[in-house]
């Protein structure tokens, strides 16, 4: 399919044993937290297709443009998703989406000093998402009540927000 690929992989377990799994071969992806000067994010809420439901999560995109660096891949996908370019992006970390049956990589990213743009959105999950600001404070009782249940959502807010309450002292 596009973007992915299903192949049966061969391996070895740590007692010798050979086995074979069916795994999802991804190019990776980039999911980023739009931090506003007003400690609010900017989320995105969009119908997934997959699961047929509409989610709240932080925007993301797969790393799908061969030899763009990972941080250009976040900076393009916040202007496209959001409509805001980031003064700066940093790296908060990485996630293995869901390794028992797929080899795709996260890389999450923390964006300040935002400056509105023009959103520049593609396909059919894209065409309709509403941007949502919730206030960083919130996010652990949003948790809590699964209104965000996405896993990349989860983690990229609870390490910005570590990284920002760090960087307070």
């Amino acid at each position: 399919g596009w973007g992915i690929s299903v192949v049966q992989g061969e391996y070895e377990s740590p007692d010798g044993t050979r086995f074979t799994r069916d795994v999802v071969r991804h190019p990776g992806a980039v999911a980023v937290v739009p931090v506003t000067e007003r400690d609010t994010v900017l989320l995105v809420r969009q119908y997934r297709g997959p699961v047929d439901r509409v989610l709240l999560e932080i925007p993301a995109g797969t790393r799908d443009v061969e030899g763009e660096a990972p941080e250009t891949t976040a900076r393009r996908e916040l202007e496209e998703e959001v409509g805001v370019r980031a003064k700066t992006v940093r790296p908060l970390g990485a996630m293995l989406n869901s390794p028992g049956f797929c080899d795709q990589e996260t890389l999450l990213y923390l964006a300040r000093q935002l400056e509105p743009t023009e959103p520049s959105r593609h396909g059919e999950e894209e065409r309709y998402i509403e941007v949502v600001e919730i206030a960083l404070a919130d996010v652990g009782a949003m948790i809590a009540s699964g209104e965000l249940i996405d896993a990349q959502t989860v983690l990229g807010l609870l390490l910005a927000r570590d990284a920002l309450r760090a960087e307070e002292g």
